[in-house]
């Protein structure tokens, strides 16, 4: 079901891209639109990779310099069939971890510092199991898509904002209308952002099933997420929200309003599902 859910939320998040064109530029701008959308998915698959861990300061490491995270990295590869990714680690204080890469053959797994310090190997096993379950189900590249997606949209209801500021509007048959110009210049980014969002929590609660299976035991993961969920509301993480969706727990705090346009799931719903799988 959260499979179909993402498919949908693909197909609804591509229509809101081609309205938003379509109200911008009537049917150029709908093919605009769908450029701007290649474009970025492009430069985005090949990498995105590299700048994620370049960003956080990742730095990759040997079996010699971290043999138990680089053990269990390895065993779960090899039982879930799919090549052993590179491995990293990121030096800070708060607890977590992300998964990255264009595919199986081009992935990495990154962990801070901080998760080694308070996870017990069976906690650790679980939330390696959760982030290769993300490379097995291409979940990377679904993100990657809704993201670049979502920016598209985004840039349009810009683009429409200065040819409004400036009058540089086509008046053609061919031309979008100012109405539905001015309409996606507000409901656009709004309803493209709560689409990637939506898709974001789908996609791990998929992860959390795969990698309970894959680890052996759903208590493992769930036993983790409690110990991180608590120490990612202690100890801050200088993270960008653009990259938050990566993190198996959100490393950005936030109550409220903002819980709406959350990139992870509940935490209790999460831990729910996995102690019921082993029930």
């Amino acid at each position: 079901m959260n499979n179909i859910k993402t498919l949908f939320l693909l197909v609804a998040l591509t229509l809101v891209l081609v309205w938003a064109g379509g109200a911008f530029g009537g049917k150029n701008g709908m093919t605009i639109a769908l450029i701007i959308a290649l474009g970025l998915n492009l430069v985005a698959y090949w990498f995105s990779d590299k700048i994620v861990l370049r960003m956080y300061g990742a730095k990759q490491v040997t079996e010699a310099d971290a043999p138990e995270l680089y053990g269990i990295v390895r065993r779960l590869s090899r039982k879930a069939q799919m090549p052993m990714p590179k491995v990293y680690m990121i030096e800070g204080d708060q607890p977590n971890a992300f998964a990255t890469g264009r595919n199986p053959k081009h992935a990495a797994v990154a962990v801070t510092s901080g998760i080694m310090r308070i996870l017990s190997s069976d906690e650790l096993t679980g939330v390696i199991g959760h982030e290769l379950a993300h490379i097995q189900h291409r979940d990377i590249l679904i993100s990657t898509i809704a993201a670049t997606i979502a920016g598209a949209i985004s840039y349009l209801a810009q683009m429409a904002q200065w040819a409004a500021i400036f009058g540089n509007r086509s008046d053609d048959e061919e031309g979008g209308s100012p109405v539905a110009a001015l309409v996606m210049m507000i409901v656009g980014p709004i309803a493209a952002l709560l689409i990637q969002m939506a898709i974001s929590r789908s996609r791990e609660y998929v992860a959390d099933e795969g990698g309970a299976r894959l680890a052996g035991n759903p208590r493992y993961l769930s036993n983790a997420l409690k110990k991180l969920h608590t120490a990612s509301q202690q100890i801050p993480m200088h993270a960008t929200p653009a990259t938050s969706h990566m993190f198996i727990v959100n490393p950005l705090s936030g109550g409220g309003l903002l819980k709406l346009f959350s990139t992870h799931p509940p935490m209790e719903e999460r831990i729910a599902k996995l102690e019921s799988m082993s029930l």
